[in-house]
């Protein structure tokens, strides 16, 4: 990283909207101004972001080792804590450490790790249950309703109407 770029203040965390909750990011470790980090995770969330295209700085030490992992696992799939430890020659529970420890969830995706036998944990705000609107959000073709969005109250599976599909013929 390149120590003359502009980058977020040290002491001051960026929070960004995510679907199902938000987020708080330690913008120290990505070089990047906080605005520039606001926007892409604007266009995740509005669907039309599928990568981040920031430069992040990982810890000396097995956490980094871990974020690198995390950061390879491509949008709309996971892995098990089981298979990253595998990639690093370690154990499952010191991974799933390591991913608890992340400063950059959403950036470098966390939520995609999850347990053999379910969804494992999540350290961020929201804990387990942002984690799933995440992952949901990656799956889905269709934007999610997120904070900040409007909320009609309607399906957009829903008949509005009653009157079922317009062209058909009685």
């Amino acid at each position: 990283m390149d120590p003359t770029a502009k980058r977020a203040e040290y002491d001051d965390p960026v929070t960004v909207a995510v679907p199902g909750g938000r987020l708080t990011l330690d913008a120290s470790y990505v070089d990047a101004e906080a605005e520039e980090i606001r926007g892409q995770a604007r266009e995740y969330r509005e669907g039309t972001r599928t990568a981040f295209d920031l430069d992040v700085r990982y810890p000396d030490g097995f956490t980094g080792r871990v974020m690198g992992a995390m950061a390879a696992i491509p949008y709309g799939e996971t892995r098990t804590y089981g298979d990253l430890a595998d990639d690093l020659d370690n154990a499952p529970q010191p991974v799933g450490a390591a991913c608890g420890r992340n400063p950059v969830p959403l950036v470098v995706p966390c939520h995609r790790v999850v347990a053999a036998d379910g969804l494992g944990g999540f350290s961020a705000d929201g804990g387990p249950e942002l984690k799933r609107h995440l992952l949901d959000h990656e799956r889905s073709d269709s934007v999610q309703v997120t904070l900040g969005d409007a909320d009609t109250g309607v399906d957009a599976d829903t008949d509005v109407d009653g009157g079922g599909d317009a062209d058909a013929q009685p």
